[in-house]
């Protein structure tokens, strides 16, 4: 064989083992796109703010961990807890980006603060769904509640308790969320549409969704307002109730009305004894679901208007398209009818033996 020859036999050999090759790389890339491949490819994570409000890891994550498992088993699911720190919740999303999560399903500890993090994995085409709170930068989409509603039934839940002491003369100590949080401000803002006029705002401050924070505060507005001149008061939520209510029982001050929300098995449990009022139930499941729907559906490229209905503005001016539940008033009236009826909770997990008393008196033994 000639040089020339030879030279061409070496070419084409070349050229057909190169051509081999790319396709082999192709029908590899096929197979990663059905989740046979790369695990990064069908890649979901989940990001909450914090570890001491109970409904976090007891329902939301089991909740969205199952339904994402039940409509794509071949998914792999990333998670991790902010522990309340923003600046450690800012660095989990970019360690998910690195791992290859393609959507990032996050419940913003800080909501502006989170808005740079979410535009670079935004900028490295990863999805992102706020979860419960609506975090500012390019999301996709938002599921949660009707906030605004959920103030409004906490504030309406406080008059109703009040009766006939709801009138201006009344003074109300008001115990907000975390102002980081843009739901602590439509709980204030429904709160205060249905209170304003009705009662007298005595004290209001921030309890940053801590029950100590809370407590501290409770004490301050008694040494301020003075123990018989509180007629009712407002927390934003369950976990700042609880220590607000330890607050108020060192101080002697009993049979007033407490409200929260989130419907946690202690304020179940206080509202039984008759230390809580009220609560606000948000169904955990169908929100926790809905989340995975949408993160599914975004990451197998499908349509989401289905899924989320309404349209909402983010604090940084985005609009985002939205999913919003009813949420639901608990006294002691309707407890079988929501989270015992829905199996959030069951009697006996409520009636334990502390309780067994209350229960029975109000009918849930």
């Amino acid at each position: 064989m000639n040089a020339t020859m030879r030279r061409v036999v070496i070419g084409a050999t070349a050229v057909s083992m190169a051509l081999s090759i790319a396709a082999c790389g192709k029908a590899g890339d096929k197979g990663s796109d059905s989740g046979s491949s790369s695990s990064g490819d069908k890649s979901i994570g989940l990001l909450l703010p914090d570890s001491v409000t109970a409904r976090y890891e007891k329902f939301d994550k089991p909740y969205f961990d199952a339904k994402v498992k039940a409509l794509c088993s071949d998914c792999k699911l990333e998670y991790a807890n902010a522990a309340a720190d923003p600046a450690k919740q800012a660095q989990q999303v970019s360690n998910m980006v690195t791992k290859g999560v393609k959507v990032i399903v996050i419940s913003a500890q800080d909501s502006a603060a989170i808005k740079s993090s979410i535009q670079s994995a935004v900028d490295k085409g990863v999805k992102v769904v706020a979860y419960d709170r609506l975090a500012q930068g390019p999301v996709s989409a938002y599921v949660s509640f009707d906030n605004v509603k959920v103030g409004e039934l906490q504030g309406q839940a406080l008059l109703d308790a009040l009766g006939a002491k709801a009138t201006t003369a009344s003074k109300v100590v008001m115990i907000n969320g975390d102002d980081a949080d843009p739901n602590a401000a439509q709980f204030k803002e429904g709160a205060h549409k249905i209170l304003d006029g009705k009662v007298t705002i005595a004290y209001e401050q921030s309890g940053l969704w801590k029950d100590t924070v809370a407590a501290q505060k409770m004490s301050a507005a008694i040494t301020q307002l003075g123990a018989k001149n509180i007629a009712g008061v407002y927390a934003a939520n369950d976990g700042m109730a609880g220590g607000i209510a330890n607050t108020l029982k060192g101080a002697k001050i009993s049979n007033i009305p407490l409200t929260g929300q989130d419907a946690e098995l202690a304020a179940i449990q206080r509202i039984v004894a008759g230390t809580q009022s009220a609560t606000v139930y948000k169904a955990y499941k169908p929100e926790a679901e809905t989340a995975a729907q949408l993160a599914v559906n975004l990451l197998e490229g499908k349509d989401i208007k289905s899924l989320a209905t309404a349209t909402l503005t983010s604090g940084s001016g985005d609009k985002v398209p939205s999913q919003l539940l009813t949420p639901v008033s608990v006294t002691k009236a309707n407890i079988k009818d929501t989270v015992v009826k829905d199996g959030l909770f069951t009697v006996a997990d409520i009636c334990t033996a502390e309780y067994a008393a209350a229960c029975k008196a109000a009918g849930l033994q």
